[in-house]
């Protein structure tokens, strides 16, 4: 029989939303406060999750542990398999000694650590955020921090700040394309909206990261720099979002993002080097720990072996590029893709007003598109860049094997993250969160952008999210008087504010950086900025709702 969901069962909405937050609280306090390890804390706010929909909300037992189980299935694939390859191509070239050699080239760039933090965290990790998202970005821009020598805590919470800006166009547009679909409203117009809501913030994180890493004196001494990488990502931003689409925005303002600050700095220099790789310390001093230091004191690499280090990371590149093309997804999943109904789940659940218009049941299909999946692009990146790093066949299938074995917990977490975010979403308590939201009245653009923040702290992803929160956000906004289009934007702009404290990603910083065991210290070390810049969105997009009415905004 079809299960509606229910919203209010103790028929006093903030008691209920209280309810509905316990899993949330259990997870996060478990590694924050207790500073247990992740995937143990996942396991914890996962039952805590079920208890809560199994007796709090009333669904039925058999469809709670099946919606388990699909939320597991998912964050092993597409999650956990884009993981997995990705530390595994990281791995090849570090193994082959191919990262000293990058870190030369990028120290050719500049020594500074700022700007190359600025260039790899920001720049670099937009393009891919762009092109494939669901944490790939992360997973790369700090393996690669690693490989330069920062610390395991800098690298993993720097990471995720700087990949905020470019989220809500991630995949090739995927989040929204996603909110499109499920509010109906016109995707250009989405498109437009959003794109005059985060150009503010890709000038600003620039300045944040910087600042969050050296200090506003040391954010000061290179703010040149920073205006030009955040000026030449915000325009096209702007310009592609609202007069194309949403499918090549991060990608071109990233391209164009990098070959302005790389133009740059061939003629621009700070007055004062930032060479250590924290705050602890001299900042003039070499604090990498590697033997061979940076700069003009290295002995320069033939242009050759730059190539070669750089080979891999291209390869990847143009896969991943490749893998995010609608077309060309499609064209894989023609030749072979399964698709399974949860048993006992598809189209049992049935949402119901007011968090949609009109009653409809959910579907539970888990597709298995491991050809398209954005993670095999990556496994055949990392083949073909191993065999022209001189691997031989047997030499990769040990390496992966070793990989798999070193990332089982994170891959194990990752499991257990997503199914406790589809229990929220299938149980109803995450829209429970939200209608608390809805009732704050004339503050709605404020909060209704701290819901955006919350869907993607809860499921890890711009693009559920949008789905979970998407129809809610047009429903409240026309119960109120606000544009829909204005507030199921702002579902996405504040969205990506929650990427960097979604457990998720916290799990794919700590694994890329090879600092397990330490998701808590990252999620304190990245919660404030998460906050603040959430709020900050917030009030862009109160100013959008009463002060610029948002047809003035419009190009």
């Amino acid at each position: 029989m079809v299960w509606s969901q229910v919203y209010d069962p103790l028929n006093n909405m903030w008691l209920s939303a209280l309810v509905a937050a316990i899993p949330i609280i259990v997870l996060l306090g478990a590694i924050a406060i207790f500073e247990i390890r992740a995937h143990i804390a996942a396991a914890l706010g996962l039952v805590a999750a079920l208890l809560i929909a199994i007796v709090g909300f009333g669904m039925p037992a058999g469809m709670a542990g099946a919606t388990a189980v699909y939320g597991a299935a998912y964050g092993l694939l597409p999650i956990g398999w884009i993981i997995l390859n990705v530390i595994f191509l990281y791995r090849l070239t570090d193994e082959a000694g191919l990262f000293s050699v990058l870190r030369d080239s990028i120290a050719a760039l500049t020594p500074d650590r700022r700007l190359q933090l600025l260039f790899i965290a920001f720049s670099f990790g937009a393009f891919f955020e762009g092109a494939a998202g669901f944490g790939t970005p992360v997973a790369v821009t700090g393996a690669m921090l690693i490989g330069l020598g920062f610390a395991p805590l800098a690298a993993s919470g720097l990471s995720l700040i700087a990949n905020t800006a470019p989220v809500a166009y991630g995949a090739l547009g995927t989040p929204v394309i996603a909110l499109a679909a499920v509010t109906g409203l016109d995707l250009l117009e989405l498109s437009g909206m959003i794109g005059r809501q985060l150009p503010f913030f890709s000038l600003i994180v620039p300045f944040w990261v910087v600042a969050a890493f050296a200090g506003l004196r040391g954010m000061w001494q290179v703010w040149p720099a920073l205006l030009v990488c955040g000026v030449s990502f915000a325009i096209p931003q702007y310009l592609v979002s609202n007069f194309h689409g949403p499918w090549l925005v991060d990608v071109v303002a990233a391209i164009v993002s990098m070959l302005c600050l790389a133009g740059f700095l061939k003629i621009w220099k700070p007055k004062t080097l930032w060479l250590a790789t924290s705050r602890d310390g001299d900042p003039s001093v070499d604090t990498a720990p590697r033997p061979q230091s940076l700069g003009a004191a290295a002995a320069p690499a033939t242009r050759g072996a730059v190539l070669r280090a750089w080979l891999p990371w291209v390869i990847l590149s143009l896969f991943v590029f490749a893998w995010g093309i609608p077309q060309f997804k499609a064209f894989l999943d023609s030749i072979w893709v399964l698709k399974v109904p949860v048993p006992g789940l598809h189209e049992m659940v049935q949402k119901v007003p007011p968090v949609v218009a009109e009653p409809h049941v959910e579907a539970a299909v888990y597709n298995f598109n491991i050809l398209s999946a954005t993670g095999t692009g990556i496994l055949l990146s990392a083949i073909v860049g191993g065999l022209l790093m001189g691997y031989s066949p047997l030499a990769l299938l040990r390496s992966y094997a070793r990989t798999f074995w070193v990332i089982r917990y994170s891959l194990l977490t990752i499991a257990a993250m997503l199914a406790l975010g589809y229990v929220t979403r299938y149980s109803g308590t995450d829209a429970t969160l939200g209608l608390m939201f809805a009732q704050t009245g004339w503050i709605y653009p404020l909060f209704g952008t701290l819901l955006g923040w919350l869907g993607v702290a809860l499921t890890g992803s711009d693009t559920a999210s949008n789905v979970l929160f998407g129809g809610l956000q047009k429903v409240t906004a026309e119960q109120l008087g606000l544009n829909p289009v204005l507030m199921a934007a702002a579902n996405s702009s504040g969205g990506v504010m929650g990427k960097m404290i979604d457990a998720q990603s916290i799990v794919v910083a700590s694994t890329a950086t090879k600092w397990y065991g330490h998701e808590g210290d990252i999620l304190r070390y990245v919660f404030i900025h998460s906050i603040v810049l959430a709020v900050l969105v917030g009030l862009v997009v109160m100013l959008q709702a009463y002060v610029y009415p948002f047809t003035l905004m419009v190009p």
